[in-house]
């Protein structure tokens, strides 16, 4: 393996050598932030990497299956699959209307066969708790992302930070100089905050193409959560909800009954007549 020195261009490996404590620190709270950010994009890559392969082992399982709720009877567990939190927050939600219990106990499929059929208002409350599962999902697979935008947006400026610093000790030390200041002088205090520039960059240009590329990730999977919630809404809508409309009568006005209305009593209702009282002598 060759050694580091052959891989580095020979202006940064001279800046690195020539380097001061501030180039120094700001290089490490560089390095720093650029093993956070790729422990972030790493794990972030398995996890989605798990939860789709769990999501499609999950969805054909429920596709499989003779009625919306028989994986939910049979109590499957896929704990990777952001689809089967968002069936098992449905499901339950669905089985308190039916039965009057959010767990399926031993009795729960003689008691399925026996319910009834829930009402629209039921079906809106189901809708409710899948969609608040599909945004917990959601939060799930965008957690720690804010880590890696922190690091795209700081990691630019420590460099502009750490170039400015090093351009102000050159200077300094040309003003120390005088006239007896050349290139040679003032070449390692270039070249050191040139440095931090470049390492900055470096940490901040592969980790916006990782960025990039795992927030798209998440946004098709955040798209496949609502299709599938949709889906899994019109299944159960199909299968236990009563759309059949009820011959409900309004009440008569009569039994509303009249109302009320504020008299005025004493100078509150006199101002008005005089008023047109005046209109018509000015006539």
């Amino acid at each position: 393996m060759p050694p580091i020195e052959t891989l580095l261009s020979p202006g940064l490996l001279y800046g690195l050598k020539n380097s001061n404590l501030t180039c120094w620190i700001i290089c490490g709270i560089l390095a720093l932030l650029s093993v956070t950010a790729w422990a972030v994009i790493l794990s972030k890559h398995f996890l989605l990497s798990r939860v789709h392969r769990s999501n499609l082992s999950f969805l054909r399982e429920y596709r499989e299956s003779n009625h919306p709720l028989e994986l939910f009877q049979r109590r499957e567990h896929h704990e990777y699959s952001s689809y089967y939190h968002i069936y098992h927050a449905a499901c339950r939600e669905m089985a308190w209307y039916l039965v009057g219990e959010d767990e399926p106990g031993d009795t729960f499929a003689a008691r399925l066969q026996g319910a009834g059929r829930i009402t629209p208002s039921q079906m809106s409350a189901v809708q409710v708790a899948m969609e608040r599962s599909v945004g917990e999902a959601a939060l799930r697979l965008e957690a720690r992302m804010n880590w890696v935008a922190t690091v795209l947006s700081g990691a630019p400026f420590l460099g502009l930070l750490g170039t400015v610093w090093g351009i102000l000790d050159a200077f300094g030390l040309m003003s120390q100089n005088g006239a007896a200041a050349d290139l040679n002088t003032l070449a390692p205090g270039i070249t050191t905050a040139l440095v931090t520039t470049v390492l900055g960059l470096l940490v901040a240009i592969p980790s916006m193409i990782c960025y990039n590329g795992i927030v798209n990730r998440i946004r098709g999977m955040v798209v496949r959560l609502d299709n599938f919630a949709s889906e899994l809404s019109a299944g159960l809508d199909r299968t236990f909800v009563d759309h059949r409309f009820t011959n409900e009568t309004l009440p008569s006005m009569s039994a509303l009954g009249s109302p009320s209305m504020p008299a005025f009593t004493g100078s509150s209702a006199s101002p008005l007549p005089a008023a047109m009282h005046a209109l018509h002598a000015r006539a």
